[in-house]
C-alpha cells in the first residue's frame, strides 16, 4: 500500500456516517490507515488517511462525490504520500490546562514554532470544573522535537511560560 489519499469531510451529525464511511472505504479495497472523527457542535467531521493500489483508491474517488450527497457531507479529498520519519525528531506530549480564555491555543502555537518545534497533533476541550461550573480549556499536543535541542532548558523555558500565563501544564517525553 504505497498510495494514500487524505479525506476529510464535514456536516450535520446523525446516525450511521462512520459506517458507511467505512463501507465506502472497504468496498473499494482501501484501508482506513489513520483517522479522526468527532462532531463538533451539532456538525460532524472527519480527516482520515487511506491507503490502497492506485486503482482502488481511483474507486474510492469516484464514489466519493455521491457519498457526500447521500450523507449530507462537504467532502474533499488529496492524494498523498506515507509521511518519512526523521530518526532525530523527539515525541513529546503536553497537557495544558487553564480557565478558560482567548489566546490559549496561539499562545501555546507561538511558543513551539519560535523554537522550531513541530506541532503534529493538537486537541482541545471546553468543560465546567467540578463544583464551581467556572469554564476550564484543556489542550493536548504531540510535539516533534529535533534531537539536537536541550529538553532539560526547552521544559523549563515552557514550564517558566506557563506560570507566566496562569497554565497548568505537564511535560513528557511519549511511551511507546
Amino acid at each position: 500500500m504505497d498510495n494514500y489519499l487524505v479525506i476529510t469531510a464535514l456536516g450535520k451529525d446523525h446516525p450511521g456516517i462512520i459506517n458507511r464511511l467505512a463501507a465506502a472505504v472497504a468496498e473499494a479495497g482501501c484501508n482506513v490507515v489513520d483517522s479522526r472523527m468527532t462532531v463538533l457542535g451539532g456538525e460532524f467531521a472527519v480527516i482520515q488517511m487511506v491507503g490502497g493500489r492506485w486503482d482502488a483508491l481511483a474507486k474510492l474517488e469516484n464514489v466519493l462525490p455521491g457519498l457526500g450527497d447521500e450523507l449530507g457531507l462537504h467532502v474533499h479529498w488529496k492524494r498523498t504520500h506515507d509521511r518519512a520519519h526523521t530518526g532525530d525528531l523527539l515525541p513529546y506530549a503536553v497537557e495544558v490546562v487553564a480557565m478558560d480564555h482567548p489566546g490559549i491555543v496561539h499562545q501555546l502555537a507561538q511558543f513551539f514554532s519560535a523554537r522550531g518545534i513541530n506541532i503534529r497533533d493538537l486537541s482541545t476541550t471546553r468543560y465546567p470544573a467540578a463544583h464551581t461550573g467556572t469554564p476550564m480549556f484543556a489542550v493536548n499536543l504531540l510535539l516533534e522535537i529535533p534531537g539536537s535541542t536541550q529538553i532539560a532548558v526547552l521544559r523549563e523555558e515552557f514550564l517558566d511560560f506557563c506560570d507566566q500565563l496562569n497554565l497548568d501544564a505537564v511535560f513528557e517525553p511519549v511511551k511507546h
